[in-house]
C-alpha cells in the first residue's frame, strides 16, 4: 500500500467540489503518515482535516475508537469517510497540540501523569462484544485467537490479514545478512519470552509515536491514527515508548517505564512480571521493525533498529 498522490490542489478542488464555497486554507500537514496524505482546511469556521488513503479500512478504525474519546483519552471525530478520485478519504476534526516525542525534558516531565491518564484510559475501555487479539478484522474481532499467538506470528513474511501490506519483507531482510541472523536469533528468544504473557485483552494503539499524540500545556490534547491498533496487554503500549525512548532525549531522560511503575504502584494496580512482560513486547516491536524496515527498504532505520533489539535482547532484563 502506498500513499496516494493527491496534491494540494487536488485537495483544494476535491473540498470546494464536495463540501462547497465555505472551504478555506487548504494546506498540506506538515508531518504526512506512512499510507495517508493529510491536508488541513476551514470550513465555515471550523477546523477539520481530510486524510487520503488507498484504503478506508485504518479511518474506519478511528470512526470505530472515537466513540471510546474522554477527558482523558480525547480522539478526534471522524464525520465522515468516502471515495475520491480512486481514494479513499476521511474527513475529522482537529486537534492541536505539540508532538508528545518532541518535548523537551521538564515538559515531558509535567505531561506524563496526562499521558498516563490516557493509557489507563484506554485499559478501561469494554471489548466485550469483540474477541480476539492482534490486529482488527472488519467484523471488529481481533485475527488471532491468542495474543502470544499474535506475537509469535511476527516471523510470518505472509501474513493472512489482507489488509497488512507489510508482506514479503524476508528477501529484502536477507540482503543484510548480518541483521538476518538477529532477527531469527531474536524470533528464537521470544518463543521463551512470551511464556511470562498473560492472556488478557485491551485496546492498544502500538503507535504512539510518530505525530500520532498531540499535547497542549501539560496534558495529550488528541491520540489519533489507529490504524496499528490491537487488542492484547495493556503492557505493549508502554513497551513501544520504552523501546523507542533512546532516539527520542526527552523520552530516554524522564525514565518512562521506571515513571510508569510509581503510577502503577500510586493507582494500586498490580502487574505482575511487569519486566518480563516489557522486555518480550520490546523485543517483538524491535522483530515486527526489522520486518517492516526491510519491507521498506530503509536500511539507516533497519541497522539502527537491529542495535537496539540487541540492546534489549542482551540487557538486565530486572
Amino acid at each position: 500500500m502506498e500513499r496516494p498522490a493527491v496534491d494540494q490542489a487536488a485537495a483544494g478542488e476535491f473540498l470546494a467540489e464536495h463540501l462547497g464555497d465555505g472551504v478555506r486554507d487548504v494546506v498540506a500537514a506538515p508531518r504526512q503518515g506512512a499510507w495517508s496524505q493529510a491536508y488541513f482546511f476551514r470550513r465555515d469556521g471550523r477546523d477539520l482535516v481530510i486524510r487520503f488513503a488507498e484504503q478506508a479500512w485504518n479511518f474506519e478504525k478511528d470512526r470505530m475508537y472515537a466513540a471510546h474519546s474522554s477527558p482523558d483519552l480525547p480522539i478526534p471525530r471522524v464525520l465522515e469517510i468516502g471515495e475520491a478520485n480512486g481514494s479513499a478519504y476521511a474527513i475529522s476534526e482537529r486537534v492541536y497540540g505539540d508532538i508528545l516525542e518532541e518535548l523537551d525534558v521538564d515538559r515531558m516531565l509535567r505531561t506524563l501523569p496526562s499521558l498516563f491518564g490516557a493509557l489507563d484510559a484506554m485499559r478501561g475501555i469494554d471489548l466485550s462484544s469483540t474477541t480476539g487479539f492482534g490486529p482488527q478484522l472488519p467484523d471488529g474481532n481481533g485475527e488471532h485467537d491468542t495474543w502470544r499467538g499474535y506475537l509469535l506470528a511476527v516471523g510470518d513474511d505472509q501474513p493472512t490479514l489482507v489488509a497488512n501490506p507489510v508482506r514479503g519483507w524476508r528477501a529484502q531482510l536477507d540482503r543484510r545478512p548480518h541483521v538476518a541472523r538477529t532477527f531469527d536469533r531474536t524470533l528464537d528468544e521470544l518463543a521463551s519470552l512470551v511464556e511470562a504473557c498473560p492472556e488478557i485483552r485491551h485496546l492498544l494503539h502500538s503507535d504512539l509515536l510518530y505525530g500520532n499524540v498531540l499535547v497542549a500545556g501539560d496534558r495529550v490534547s488528541g491520540v489519533f491514527d489507529w490504524g496499528c491498533a490491537l487488542y492484547g496487554d495493556f503492557l505493549y503500549d508502554l513497551a513501544w515508548l520504552t523501546f523507542w525512548a533512546p532516539f527520542y532525549p526527552g523520552l530516554d531522560a524522564v525514565g518512562v517505564g521506571r515513571a510508569a511503575r510509581r503510577h502503577y504502584d500510586a493507582i494500586g494496580l498490580a502487574v505482575p512480571d511487569l519486566a518480563a512482560r516489557l522486555r518480550c513486547y520490546e523485543v517483538h516491536i524491535g522483530l515486527a521493525h526489522l520486518a517492516y524496515h526491510s519491507f521498506t527498504q530503509e536500511w539507516d532505520h533497519l541497522e539502527w533498529t537491529e542495535r537496539r533489539t540487541l540492546e534489549v535482547l542482551t540487557a538486565d532484563p530486572a
